[in-house]
């Protein structure tokens, strides 16, 4: 198996779980932090995949999913374009409400399939290309590319926990 085939099982992996665990939730639900300051699954889905989404477009040279299609207005949130939640603060994250899980599991399937086409036409001499230098050791794709598989992971995990939470107390 190659590198890129790696990828794409770990990409669908991810899917799967970001699926499983908000499909069938309320509003409520989506909305719902363990505390004043914690993240909702909401925004750990929405940011999940606005990472996946901004990174791979820059690894590819194409437009973002969430600004070339009808994501940034579907959603409507008070942010930039630009805005992936990296150092979003409390009011933030409550700003992201999602009254449809199938809002994100759209928005998270477009750019998983935007994910897929490209990692599909990689191959392993192209993972070991650098893309950034101001890393030392400077960063590689593959090396880019795992990273967001790792934060994909950490946050589809830290959504599933607070799904289970929410169906433990019965919040609907």
């Amino acid at each position: 198996m190659h590198g890129p085939d790696l990828l794409v099982d770990a990409f669908d992996r991810i899917r799967e779980r970001v699926h499983a665990t908000v499909g069938g939730l309320t509003p409520s639900q989506l909305a719902y932090r363990a505390d004043p300051d914690a993240n909702s699954i909401a925004w750990l889905v929405w940011h999940l995949t606005r990472v996946q989404d901004d990174h791979i477009a820059d690894l590819a040279g194409i437009d973002q999913v969430w600004t070339s299609g009808p994501w940034a207005h579907r959603f409507d949130l008070p942010f930039p374009p630009s805005a992936t939640g990296y150092g979003h603060s409390s009011a933030d994250v409550a700003a992201v409400v999602v009254t449809d899980p199938e809002l994100l599991t759209g928005y998270f399937d477009a750019t998983h399939e935007i994910t897929e086409g490209f990692l599909r036409e990689l191959d392993d001499e192209t993972l070991d290309r650098v893309v950034d230098e101001s890393w030392d050791p400077p960063v590689t794709m593959g090396v880019r590319l795992v990273s967001v598989i790792g934060d994909n992971y950490q946050h589809v995990g830290q959504a599933a926990f607070l799904r289970g939470i929410v169906t433990r107390l019965g919040i609907a």
